[in-house]
């Protein structure tokens, strides 16, 4: 039980900052909107191209910006730990009896809340826009479990980034060269059916495609189990390698020391 306290507190800890930067957490809630908007109408008429398969772009659109949000909001999470470093608050917490792998859970445990608020904030404005979901309550349920899921890994592997490399021009660097090559090089705004083979090829190892693969079929279209099931283990395994790999990279600084 000290580890998930210890945990819940790291997540408090942020959310009260959260909570005290308005300007932080209205950019946090409206993102998700600008981006729905200007990608449902930019690539709107993609639905009458020859081999589209499905009606509704914003049925397909959907569970692409969600994974993207994901991927995005996540990806900033190490910038906390870095202004940590900065101010001296993290050689205190190291020296305190914390396990080190509360100092990640716990940010990554925030990092999934936000993202799923933010998800469903895209979840009720698709459903505006006219958005079908096929397994109602449920299959948007799965769909905020996949985000969070691939949120949570992209958390975690910013933060162990954020914590080796201290500087934010490092992680901005980073998180911009990641962030569009693995949306487009994803199911998140085309069919694979109309992209080219190798760019399909480089989808299977993109966990921002398994995102949006499980989801879509979590929430839009008629379930494949076997997919969702799939899907869902690798993000999971994804998880456990990236929180390691966070948990490591506060050894590695303590080390340092």
């Amino acid at each position: 039980m000290t580890a998930v306290r210890q945990t819940w507190q790291v997540s408090l800890r942020y959310l009260r900052v959260f909570k005290r930067q308005p300007a932080y957490l209205g950019i946090a809630l409206t993102q998700p909107i600008i981006w729905l908007l200007l990608f449902g109408a930019l690539f709107k008429a993609v639905t009458e191209i020859p081999g589209f398969r499905g009606g509704s772009y914003v049925d397909f659109l959907t569970p692409g910006i969600v994974v993207m949000l994901a991927v995005s909001s996540a990806g900033w999470n190490g910038m906390a730990f870095i202004e940590d470093i900065n101010g001296g608050v993290m050689d205190r917490m190291l020296a305190a009896p914390v396990w080190r792998g509360a100092l990640n859970l716990g940010s990554v445990v925030y990092a999934m809340l936000t993202i799923a608020v933010q998800t469903t904030l895209i979840v009720l404005l698709a459903l505006a826009l006219g958005a079908h979901y096929t397994n109602g309550v449920w299959g948007v349920l799965l769909l905020i479990l996949v985000a969070a899921l691939l949120g949570a890994a992209f958390a975690s592997l910013s933060n162990g980034v954020g914590v080796l490399a201290r500087q934010r021009e490092t992680l901005i660097g980073a998180v911009s060269l990641v962030l569009l090559p693995l949306t487009f090089l994803s199911s998140a705004l085309m069919q694979q059916s109309l992209v080219p083979e190798w760019i399909r090829t480089v989808a299977k190892i993109n966990p921002v495609n398994w995102a949006a693969e499980a989801g879509r079929s979590a929430a839009m279209e008629r379930i494949d189990w076997g997919l969702v099931a799939s899907r869902v283990g690798m993000l999971a395994a994804l998880v456990a390698v990236c929180a390691w790999f966070a948990t490591w990279a506060f050894g590695a600084y303590q080390r340092s020391l």
